[in-house]
């Protein structure tokens, strides 16, 4: 990812054009996927959630985002300069590596709006939208864009100096939207209900197209990392159809032998937990190691989404078990079956490396994973006790559909099969149309 060709490769242009639409179309699968994994009460205010969350990360990042993420080094390793500000001196005729500036921004940006939109699975069913408004453009400066700049900008600590690896995204999408999804359900607390009601998805067909549309997004997301239409972008593209397999039979594996029934809810989760664990590691690892990644990060993640029982957080729909702790095995997992032949140089423990390499991945998953959730905490809480975070337990019970958007997806799912809308819901969404 460094300025050098004075000429973009038009092979190499037209593959990542076609990969930056695949991972914006990765956000809309995701509200599908979250969307589905809700009762029906809140359906639309998690569409929402994603939605809005591309609006408002494009203009923060075309704003500023860019440039402090990917812009020359401002000292450190830590952070970027302005220089490119509002994309300043970025012309059609500027190039980076092989392929335009301004569609290697626009490609970064869709890594950046998935991201936000991730942390939103955690707090579904009960945060105020208006402060969702609020949250995921000051998050997006303070968490995503620095932690992007460790990784893959130009003097980013982590890769420069550390010498950690990540391809195309565990440290800054998967760890940083797991370990701030877990502060901001310890910031606002169990939805009402939390292990005594029955909260199960509503709708599983969703869920199945939202994790279908995820994983064809995620070809864009891995294999576009590569920025070249090359023989990497086609060892990352088939490891990550390799890993995403594995994970969903690891995931089913074990939901057989512990539950007795293997559910679709598990082989889309399992299918996404293999392809979280695979986005650091697609472009270092072979494809035997992208297999054992994937049924790793299935296996260990079902066993993760149970935590939050045991632990008493309410991670609504699973950010934490899934992208955190998939995120974290697909990290630690390189430093195991890294291959000289992927990385060039660094090689994992399996292949003769030692431990060196598991060491730097170690530090970087614990520097970052703290990082996220500190300021993610520290974020979380002045917004709930200036504007307040969590919507009234008026709206958590008539859902926020209705209350906040003055919408159902469903008439029957609040109404009751064609009965008419009862006063105090339609007093409650009057209340808070002009509030979200």
């Amino acid at each position: 990812m460094t300025l050098a060709a004075a000429h973009a490769d038009t092979g190499d242009t037209a593959w990542l054009l076609a990969a930056t639409a695949l991972v914006l179309l990765m956000t809309p699968g995701l509200a599908l996927f979250y969307g589905g994994m809700v009762r029906t009460k809140s359906v639309l205010n998690m569409l929402m959630m994603s939605f809005v969350s591309i609006a408002l990360v494009t203009v923060v990042w075309l704003l500023a985002g860019y440039s402090l993420a990917f812009g020359d080094d401002a000292g450190g390793g830590l952070i970027g300069g302005l220089r490119h500000a509002g994309m300043a001196d970025l012309g059609p005729d500027s190039v980076r590596g092989s392929v335009p500036t301004l569609l290697f921004a626009a490609f970064q940006l869709t890594f950046a709006i998935v991201t936000a939109a991730l942390v939103s699975g955690a707090i579904a069913d009960r945060a105020k939208f208006g402060a969702w408004l609020v949250f995921v453009p000051v998050w997006t400066l303070l968490v995503y864009v620095p932690v992007a700049h460790w990784v893959w900008g130009p003097g980013g600590w982590i890769v420069h100096e550390l010498g950690a690896l990540d391809f195309a995204g565990g440290l800054p999408v998967e760890i940083t939207s797991g370990a701030s999804g877990l502060a901001l359900c310890l910031v606002l607390g169990p939805r009402l209900g939390f292990k005594k009601d029955a909260m199960r998805p509503h709708n599983l067909p969703m869920v199945m197209l939202g994790a279908g549309l995820l994983w064809f997004g995620w070809f864009g997301f891995n294999a576009g990392s590569a920025l070249g239409a090359d023989g990497l972008a086609a060892a990352a593209f088939l490891n990550t159809l390799a890993a995403g397999c594995t994970g969903l039979l690891g995931w089913l594996f074990v939901e057989q032998k512990r539950d007795g029934h293997p559910t679709t809810l598990g082989a889309a989760s399992g299918a996404v937990a293999g392809l979280v664990a695979v986005t650091p590691s697609c472009g270092s690892v072979s494809l035997l190691g992208a297999l054992v990644v994937g049924l790793a990060a299935g296996a260990v993640c079902s066993y993760a989404v149970s935590w939050k029982f045991k632990l008493n957080y309410d991670d609504s729909l699973d950010v934490v078990g899934v992208h955190l702790v998939g995120g974290v095995v697909g990290t630690l997992l390189i430093g195991v079956f890294a291959e000289k032949a992927m990385t060039g140089q660094a090689e994992g423990l399996f292949y003769g490396g030692g431990l060196a390499q598991l060491g730097r991945q170690l530090v970087a998953v614990a520097v970052v994973a703290a990082y996220a959730f500190g300021v993610t905490y520290g974020l979380g809480k002045l917004i709930d006790v200036t504007t307040g975070f969590r919507a009234s337990e008026e709206q958590e019970h008539a859902g926020l559909d209705l209350t906040v958007h003055a919408e159902t997806a469903y008439d029957h799912g609040v109404l009751g099969h064609g009965a008419p809308v009862g006063p105090s819901l339609l007093s409650s969404a009057q209340k808070v149309k002009h509030q979200p």
